[in-house]
């Protein structure tokens, strides 16, 4: 009996020996959702609660993002390893102010941007935009593209104001009247409709009019690039989290409650339900999170006639990596 009461605690000293030398084993990696811990950004914590990154070797943290600009500076600074950016303001931005971040991977293969507005007010079409009042957050993803959108849509953007809002304010802004449209993601209809009591949203894509933007992509320094394997994991770790999230949206909303308590799981359910089609379009034959240089020298140029940035200030390889993106 005393040897085998020995035996149980030699076992006993090798597991607890053992686990932390496990936990050390996995790499620690630091990254940004797009905006806050809405269903759209809700693939992370799929991925962590499926044990897609624990098998990747990989310990995630998942900080909320403040939206694209602040997720590329925080990047790169250092300050996160990876990070979501909608893809034209990323491009924009890195064109006007030369961030050592790259594009691994396009998130949404069509934008998510819009204006949103509410049934029975001042906006029904993109056309009504001009002379009308647009809540957003500085920076905002919706505020850096809108001049494309507009050249699209054959309105002027100095004819439209954009009036600086704290994104939680945003819903009720726009059902008190305050203003008369707010930027916006396709997938925030629920949020909206829900935030505004029922009342039904008027959504203005950007990409009806500019169908060759992608949308969110997976953004992070040429330095942690430059780690090989480990960024290599986490890319297919997260893009795993983000095809399950698609594939299996029913489970998409209990995963994101668990980890942020707050969350409406009805909301968060549609916006799952409203991105898919996003991620994988109708005829979309490539991978989930896949991008081309030929579409991406195709928005360059589109952003060059649209004024956002200017003849010959970006390449296609100045700010996407192709070579890790997925094939």
């Amino acid at each position: 009996m005393r040897k085998a009461f020995s035996t149980v605690l030699v076992l006993l000293a090798v597991a607890a020996c053992s686990s932390p030398a496990e936990v050390q084993l996995l790499q620690k990696i630091n990254y940004l959702t797009s905006f806050g811990t809405f269903g759209r950004d809700a693939y992370a914590y799929v991925a962590k609660e499926k044990g897609f990154f624990d098998r990747a070797g990989l310990d995630v943290t998942i900080t909320p993002g403040t939206g694209s600009v602040d997720v590329l500076k925080l990047v790169s600074a250092g300050r996160a390893d990876f990070g979501v950016a909608d893809f034209t303001a990323t491009a924009i931005t890195t064109a006007k102010e030369k961030l050592p971040v790259t594009v691994v991977a396009a998130v949404q293969q069509r934008s998510l941007a819009a204006i949103v507005a509410l049934e029975g007010g001042a906006i029904s079409k993109p056309a009504d935009l001009e002379g009308k009042r647009i809540g957003d957050q500085p920076g905002s993803t919706n505020q850096v593209m809108f001049p494309v959108y507009a050249k699209a849509a054959g309105i002027d953007p100095a004819k439209v104001q954009f009036v600086p809002s704290a994104p939680p304010a945003l819903p009720q802004l726009l059902a008190a009247g305050q203003v008369d449209g707010i930027g916006q993601f396709v997938v925030g209809k629920p949020l909206i409709e829900a935030a505004t009591q029922g009342k039904k949203a008027v959504v203005l894509p950007y990409g009806d009019l500019v169908p060759d933007l992608y949308g969110n992509a997976l953004v992070t320094s040429k330095e942690v690039l430059g780690r090989g394997e480990t960024a290599t994991k986490f890319i297919g770790a997260l893009l795993q989290g983000l095809e399950y999230s698609i594939e299996h949206p029913d489970e998409v909303a209990p995963i994101l409650k668990k980890y942020q308590p707050t969350q409406d799981a009805a909301v968060a359910s549609a916006e799952v339900g409203l991105m898919a089609p996003y991620v994988r379009p109708s005829g979309y034959s490539g991978p989930v999170g896949g991008i081309t240089e030929d579409r991406v020298a195709k928005v360059v140029r589109t952003l060059v006639e649209a004024g956002a940035i200017t003849e010959g200030s970006l390449q296609p390889n100045d700010f996407v990596s192709f070579g890790s993106s997925p094939k």
